[in-house]
């Protein structure tokens, strides 16, 4: 047993002194997982690695309900805080009190703006959801490898499935939620 499931464990009988020995154990880590998430998100993107790891924190500790079973099941729920808070800050981006669509530039890039459209976060977020009523084992790996960053075998262990099996439902997962991503942009547009 590891200590971060041991201490999960503690936190789930109840110690209220648990949580404060979790952090300093999965601080670095959920550092790292916000780090290589921020690396996929579009230029532009205003939030920063530590914040979100500080943000999914506070939405995992300040949770009333503590029903972690171990190291692997914690990584998942932060990995789930993670994809929330960024959903939620694309939304706000996207916001018409906001400046709606607009693209934030920075002065000193003009003459070199990309002007390709970024992938649209809200379109994945819905395709997403719906993949989750249709398979959510699916879609958790999905979530695990796209959100935090995790490699298949990671996620297969999380996931307690074998990386041939984990493979497969990610090249399925992936085509899937291409093509309604795809059926969701070009409805809106």
């Amino acid at each position: 047993m590891t200590e971060v499931t041991r201490i999960v464990n503690a936190i789930r009988a109840g110690d209220p002194q648990a949580a404060n020995q979790l952090l300093p154990l999965v601080y670095e880590e959920l550092r790292n997982l916000a780090e290589h998430k921020m690396t996929n998100e579009a230029p532009g993107q205003t939030l920063q690695p530590t914040a979100l790891a500080h943000e999914a924190w506070l939405r995992l500790a300040g949770s009333e309900e503590h029903a972690w079973q171990n190291r692997a099941h914690f990584f998942g729920a932060a990995a789930e805080a993670m994809r929330r808070i960024l959903i939620d800050a694309a939304r706000r981006k996207r916001a018409l009190r906001h400046g709606g669509g607009q693209q934030r530039v920075d002065i000193e890039e003009v003459e070199i703006a990309d002007t390709k459209q970024d992938d649209d976060p809200l379109a994945l977020n819905d395709a997403l959801e719906k993949f989750a009523v249709e398979d959510s084992q699916k879609a958790e790996l999905v979530k695990l490898r796209y959100f935090p960053g995790l490699t298949t075998a990671e996620a297969a262990e999380m996931l307690h499935i074998s990386i041939p099996t984990a493979d497969r439902w990610w090249a399925y997962s992936r085509a899937w939620l291409f093509g309604e991503v795809g059926r969701l942009l070009a409805s809106t547009h």
